[in-house]
């Protein structure tokens, strides 16, 4: 039996069945968005947005799944990814005859729904977040984004997100509660002062969306009456209708248990999915606010902990349901079809104590008994967490479906209360997507993943004066070439002015991106949950948050790191090499005998990984440069009424490192034309040679507090290293070094071995349920691209 015990036989069953199902594209929503939009083309784009809301939640089908305790669907089949018109059309009538032909995250699509999207497209042409936000970029910044050196496609295709919202207010008050707080403060404008004019139009859209949402639940509750009348067996028949009692009360309507409490979540969270595309949505500290609804559930008697098991493993079924498509360029940069709904667990209360508790012991169990990719599981660590919850810990990393991930309070509340945050909000911050970290409910719009910046491809350009070496397009004016640099001084010149223009260029294709977004969409449900867009009168993309920080993401730090260290040694220093050696051996791709002979003397040089200070202070350098940079700018809320408004780094980037490798070419590190680059800050393939203490004390000297917005680690162990009592107990010490000690900011483990993952690819009928660990997130292994595959598979495995 597992550690954790089984499923309950019916929701073993709803896995059995999600896990069956075909990814359908739903255009339900994409038809009442675009009907919605044709209607009302002259209302204010708050109450236009509303009522698209409003008739989508009124019109898309519905349903109760026979073995569910929770209701709500996000499109007219479990797993069915919704179209969001709004954001982009280009891609998907391009790609509608590709989707099931993809090389991983393939979608299937009726011909009934590819004529209802062609039919629609018309209306959009031209008219699209996607379509305004090119329009808009300057040329110069057009251009990095054309060559791949930036990527955002994410930022202009995508809705509100990498957000959670203040979940225990909602709980605690009820919907109602927003509603009459828009009520008054509408009453109260005046509004001879123009400014109020667009705080009516958003108070007048969050009474709407409340009240669709009210409407929505009572659908629900009207099915789950009807499907009661049907129902021949008495458990069931009961059950359907404490369901419907519970939609008629909540989500508008404060929740008074514990099933209440979430089932409320559940439709909140499901109804925000539906209002935009955005993904990385995250539950916040679950642990903490649903913990007094189970305390008292199970004092009085009216809950077990089996059935408080069973209701959450029916929350991340529910959770699996959500789906998303994307256009396949993008697709590539989220590999596995991620939607990044972070649950996080853990961590201290605002007074410095540690706040694990029951519920959190249970978050774990149920979500170790479901092993799905979603949603994701951060464990906040502090120093003075348990030793039995970090065994419990360790018992679900053994599962190997790559959970949970552990985020350190010990750097990552000082980095929040550097920049200005109250310490009461730092101490409650959580997981926001992958690895990046935010104050639930508090905080703005993206916390992070704008932009992705190439950091070697930017290298190959600072090196060759300015001058992409793929397109031959010069992009900003360099400080020579590195045929003839003659101290590894000027190399170091090059990258600065280089990696300062780039900087910029993300800042301004950001702007670009949030100027649009703000312009043409506003996600109004999300900005009434998140304080304190009500008492401001502004949604999120206008500064409505308390807090608003965000980052940008940059790729390929270890093939930076090895790139300079391997310049530095071979030609500066030793001077096995020479410059020009070097840079025909990158033109030829490593090809031929002596270029051959070039890459083997690249490849011995010092390596970041392996706790080596020569190369490990080269990318601090680097890295401190990029930085310096960044702090120099702000987003687009600055000013407006946020805390902060400022810029950090951040390294978690998804499986762009994939894509991104594609489009680069071989580099001094002595990775060739095409491979992958290293993954968030993780080592290079098969580079890091020392274990895994070596890696941690290397990734501590990266300047991770300035690295907010997330410092990716992914290590890889084999099964049979956390078969041993001691080799687990091994591993908790060596955490507890690494956060204590050393203040790193973020780790999870992929527990699966190369053999394993070789067959997958040659049976995956074998392996259906093999999850892995793709970058802050998890993914079933075969939906994949051979490429997302072979990358991971090459990871090096670690020994405790």
């Amino acid at each position: 039996m597992n550690y954790f015990g089984e499923l309950t036989p019916r929701m073993h069953d709803f896995r059995e069945e999600l896990l069956t199902v075909s990814p359908w594209v739903c255009t339900e929503r994409a038809k009442i968005t675009t009907d919605t939009y044709r209607m009302n083309l002259d209302q204010p784009l708050a109450l236009r947005r509303a009522l698209m809301y409003q008739n989508v939640l009124g019109g898309m089908s519905i349903f109760i799944e026979p073995q569910t305790l929770l209701a709500g669907n996000q499109a007219s089949g479990n797993r069915f990814a919704p179209i969001f018109p709004e954001y982009a059309m280009d891609w998907v009538i391009a790609e509608l005859d590709e989707f099931d032909k993809r090389d991983g995250d393939r979608f299937y699509i009726t011909e009934k729904n590819k004529e209802v999207l062609r039919e629609i497209a018309p209306f959009w042409e031209h008219n699209t977040v996607k379509d305004r936000g090119l329009a808009a970029m300057p040329a110069s910044a057009r251009l990095f984004y054309d060559l791949g050196i930036i990527k955002a496609e994410g930022n202009i295709t995508s809705g509100d997100a990498h957000v959670a919202v203040n979940y225990r207010r909602m709980l605690q008050k009820g919907l109602k509660e927003y509603k009459e707080r828009a009520e008054e403060k509408l009453q109260n404008l005046d509004l001879t002062d123009y400014q109020n004019l667009a705080k009516s139009y958003f108070y007048r859209a969050v009474i709407i969306v409340v009240d669709a949402t009210r409407a929505f639940a009572r659908r629900y509750a009207d099915l789950a009456r009807r499907t009661a009348q049907a129902e021949s067996d008495p458990r069931r028949k009961a059950e359907l209708l404490e369901m419907g009692r519970i939609l008629d009360k909540v989500p508008y309507e404060r929740a008074e248990t514990f099933y209440e409490a979430v089932q409320a979540l559940w439709l909140v969270h499901l109804c925000l999915q539906i209002e935009s595309n955005g993904h990385s949505l995250s539950y916040g500290r679950m642990d903490q606010y649903l913990y007094p609804y189970y305390e008292q559930d199970l004092a009085a008697g009216h809950i077990t902990e089996a059935a408080a098991v069973e209701l959450l493993t029916n929350l991340w079924l529910k959770t699996f349901t959500i789906n998303k498509i994307r256009s396949w360029s993008h697709t590539r940069f989220s590999a596995g079809s991620p939607l990044y709904q972070n649950v996080t667990v853990g961590g201290q209360t605002v007074e410095g104590k540690d706040a694990v508790n029951p519920l959190s012991y249970l978050i774990l169990r149920s979500v170790a008994q479901t092993r799905l990719p979603q949603p994701n599981l951060t464990v906040r660590y502090h120093q003075g967490l348990d030793d039995r919850f970090m065994a419990e810990c360790i018992e679900v990393v053994r599962l190997g479906f790559g959970m949970p991930a552990f985020n350190s309070d010990e750097v990552i509340i000082p980095s929040f209360i550097a920049k200005g945050v109250k310490p009461e909000d730092a101490y409650d911050y959580s997981a926001i997507g992958c690895v990046e970290v935010a104050v639930p409910g508090k905080w703005g719009y993206r916390c992070t993943g704008m932009s992705f910046l190439n950091f070697p491809k930017s290298l190959l350009i600072a090196l060759n004066d300015g001058v992409d070496p793929a397109s031959g397009t010069r992009l900003c004016q360099g400080v020579g070439h590195f045929r003839d640099m003659s101290s590894f001084d000027q190399v170091m010149a090059a990258w600065d002015r280089i990696i300062r223009e780039f900087t910029r260029q993300c800042v301004i294709i950001d702007s670009v991106a949030d100027t649009v977004l703000e312009r043409d969409t506003a996600d109004i449900l999300c900005s009434a949950l998140c304080d304190d867009c009500l008492e401001r009168g502004l949604n999120l993309k206008e500064g409505g948050a308390v807090y608003d920080f965000i980052s940008d993401l940059q790729v390929g730090i270890a093939n930076l790191a090895d790139s300079l260290a391997a310049i530095k040694k071979t030609v500066f220093e030793e001077k096995t090499l020479t410059a020009a050696q070097v840079w025909a051996a990158l033109e030829a791709n490593f090809e031929g005998p002596e270029n051959t002979r070039v890459r083997q003397i690249l490849l011995s040089a010092p390596k970041y990984g392996n706790d080596d200070d020569y190369v490990d202070s080269l990318i601090r350098e680097a890295y401190d440069v990029y930085i310096d940079e960044m702090k120099k700018y702000h987003n687009t809320r600055y000013g407006r009424g946020p805390i902060g408004g400022i810029y950090y780094a951040g390294t978690s980037s998804i499986s762009a490192n994939v894509p991104q490798g594609a489009g680069t070419g071989a580099t001094p590190d002595g990775r060739k034309a095409g491979e992958p680059l290293a993954e968030g800050c993780s080592p290079s393939h098969a580079m890091d040679r020392r274990g895994p203490t070596a890696v941690f004390k290397t990734v501590s000297k990266l300047p991770t507090q300035e690295i907010t917005g997330g410092v990716l680690l992914n290590q890889k162990l084999t099964p049979q290293m956390l078969e041993k009592e001691a080799d687990r107990l091994k591993l908790i010490l060596l955490l507890r070094a690494f956060f204590n000690r050393l203040l790193g900011f973020h780790v999870q483990f992929n527990v699966v071995s190369r053999e394993i993952l070789r067959d997958a690819q040659i049976h995956p009928e074998a392996h259906r349920d093999l999850i892995v660990r793709v970058a802050g997130y998890s993914a079933f292994f075969n939906v994949l691209s051979r490429e997302t595959q072979d990358d991971i598979i090459e990871r090096t495995e670690q020994v405790l």
